[in-house]
């Protein structure tokens, strides 16, 4: 019972606290709405959890034997967060004024998560944390999974249901490209640390 109390608190924390996922769907609340934003929502939400069982049932092990692989996808990451992060900050409610956006469809939500530095962290960080060797591995994943599953929708879709009420806010715009300029700044700012050790490990 003290595992899955202190698992729990883990996951909310870790799924609630800022972050790629969390800092994309607000910014979509923002300017495309809730409803226009569920599919991005939702493979968030199916997303996290398949990667996680993916590497709980055993691509854990792959990268382990093939480091250049895992670090090939964190610079495939940190790459595609930077384009997402000019999207973000050049968005705007005057096409005319703006590039041309939509909110992440559910299955770029999903494959998003296999890039997404935090949730590599978050994913390897409670399998190592809350697996022990005396039971059963794959029933600790398939619980981990779980519990990241049902957390996740309600901390992911209070962020969503933060951008729509920022609408409210926003209504000038100029206001609202301050806005996504500083969702930028806070993309980028989430993805330093894994840059900085990247290079640290590479052009040092």
């Amino acid at each position: 019972m003290d595992t899955i109390l202190a698992l729990t608190l883990f996951a909310f924390t870790a799924a609630i606290t800022p972050g790629p996922n969390n800092i994309m769907i607000m910014a979509s609340g923002l300017n495309h709405g809730v409803r226009a934003s569920l599919p991005h929502l939702l493979g968030i939400c199916f997303g996290f959890p398949a990667m996680f069982f993916a590497i709980g049932f055993g691509l854990g092990y792959l990268f382990e034997s093939y480091p250049l692989l895992h670090e090939g996808i964190k610079v495939l990451g940190i790459s595609y967060l930077i384009y997402l992060s000019w999207l973000i900050a050049n968005a705007a409610p005057d096409p005319s004024q703006s590039v041309h956006t939509k909110p992440l469809t559910f299955l770029q939500a999903a494959l998003f998560q296999w890039v997404n530095p935090k949730a590599w962290i978050m994913g390897t960080s409670a399998i190592a944390t809350f697996t022990v060797g005396d039971i059963d591995i794959h029933q600790q994943i398939l619980v981990i999974g779980a519990v990241f599953f049902v957390l996740t929708f309600p901390c992911a879709g209070s962020w969503l249901f933060l951008g729509r009420f920022l609408q409210r806010i926003f209504t000038n715009p100029r206001y609202l490209r301050y806005f996504n300029v500083a969702m930028a700044i806070l993309l980028i700012a989430s993805i330093t640390p894994i840059a900085v050790d990247l290079m640290s490990k590479y052009l040092v």
